[in-house]
């Protein structure tokens, strides 16, 4: 292997969970990853050294991702891994699991630009130049849809958490 491709073949498992993260959908995800990989193979010659392989492989994907959600015509369908869950034992539901369960809700709810750089960033641990990068969108875009998004979180998260009381007489 080259170098380029090794640095590739790292960020594989970078790219798997953020195109899980945002899909809900372990094989959507895993296809958006293949065509991401198949294309950044493809035209590796055109990949310039003065950005990161990852902001690049990211931008590809998030790309591919776009491009389907506009080739769709519609808001792209929200699936859960059911399959994954049922598999699991019951003694795996602790608390951080139904937390981390309650977080992918609250994100799915979000707007599809909120969500990709909340997790571009929360997630992926990307700085906001290279979720700028990615997004295609000015610094300043990115740090509006961060702040909103996590604002949003917080009040789906709080409103989860309020339990509604009854009056008994």
């Amino acid at each position: 292997m080259t170098d380029k491709e090794d640095q590739i073949a790292d960020q594989i498992p970078h790219l798997r969970r953020y195109a899980a993260a945002l899909l809900r959908d372990r094989d959507a995800a895993d296809d958006l990853v293949q065509e991401c990989l198949a294309r950044a193979f493809d035209r590796l010659h055109l990949w310039q050294p003065t950005g990161t392989m990852r902001t690049w492989l990211f931008t590809i994907l998030h790309n591919l991702h776009v491009n389907q959600v506009r080739r769709q015509g519609r808001a792209p369908e929200i699936h859960s891994d059911t399959d994954s869950l049922e598999r699991q034992p019951a003694s795996a539901e602790t608390d951080a699991a139904l937390v981390a369960r309650d977080i992918a809700g609250a994100l799915a709810q979000l707007p599809e630009e909120q969500r990709s750089v909340v997790l571009l960033i929360g997630l992926e641990g990307m700085s906001y130049a290279d979720a700028a990068a990615v997004t295609d969108v000015p610094l300043g875009t990115v740090m509006s849809r961060l702040s909103r998004g996590r604002e949003r979180l917080r009040e789906i998260m709080e409103s989860e958490n309020e339990t509604p009381l009854r009056r008994v007489k």
